[in-house]
């Protein structure tokens, strides 16, 4: 497996906050021949599209590893995620960011070089060392967003939404047939199917700072998120249900 790392940033309407961090990435990231960056905006529309297309066109002077903006139909995060990496087939290693700088250039150059043989997800776990700078409200309600995933999918993980996460290349595309949701719960269904997998997935803290502008709207898809957990339950389930005993 080559070390080689395919970083996707999802956008949806982002062309407003985008360019300060593609400008740290760039700073970080330029003389690194081993991580590409790939912008893939979320069905944002014609004229959001040409500003962000002037964005990256801008930012890949002198930065040979930022590629052409990839415009995908609107799914939803998720699916602007997948898009990117099943486009691309050069690297081992897939990655995504938010593109709102929460997690900065240095903490994602950080979780990539955690590389090894299983995923890395990156957690806004407050300890010692670590800088978590989130409104109360939202720290609150993801409490109780990882709650409910670890009571009702039996998951031991502090923070399933982190916008910083490392696969395999190689385990994504066993699980990838089985991937149905492309909102904003993407990342806890892949999560489980990557530990279903047998996969070893490890969470790390990072240094977080909440940016304005989020697209999450807290009542909306508060209720939409615990839907779609339910619906993984199910799917887990019903597979379970599906597979074989070794003793049968």
């Amino acid at each position: 497996m080559n070390r080689r790392v395919l970083l996707v940033i999802p956008c949806f309407h982002e062309s407003g906050r985008i360019k300060p961090f593609l400008r740290e990435l760039k700073e970080v990231f330029a003389s690194d021949d081993e991580v590409s960056v790939l912008v893939v905006d979320d069905g944002s529309g014609e004229e959001e599209v040409s500003k962000m297309q002037l964005i990256v066109e801008a930012e890949r002077q002198g930065w040979s590893g930022l590629r052409p903006l990839l415009s995908a139909p609107h799914e939803g995060k998720g699916g602007a995620i997948y898009t990117g990496w099943v486009a691309n087939e050069g690297e081992d290693w897939l990655a995504f960011v938010d593109a709102d700088g929460s997690s900065s250039a240095h903490e994602v150059k950080r979780l990539l070089a955690m590389r090894g043989e299983g995923a890395v997800f990156a957690s806004r776990i407050k300890m010692l060392g670590r800088s978590i700078e989130r409104h109360w409200h939202r720290h609150l309600l993801g409490r109780v967003f990882a709650t409910l995933v670890g009571e009702l999918l039996k998951v031991p993980v502090y923070d399933s939404q982190c916008g910083l996460k490392l696969v395999p290349r190689a385990a994504f595309e066993k699980v990838r047939a089985g991937l149905k949701l492309r909102g904003f719960t993407f990342d806890v269904e892949l999560l489980c199917a990557l530990l279903d997998s047998g996969c070893r997935v490890t969470e790390v803290p990072i240094d977080w700072c909440e940016v304005p502008g989020g697209k999450v709207k807290l009542l909306r898809d508060s209720f939409r998120m615990a839907r779609d957990v339910l619906e993984i339950r199910r799917s887990r389930h019903d597979k379970a249900l599906d597979t074989p005993r070794a003793d049968s």
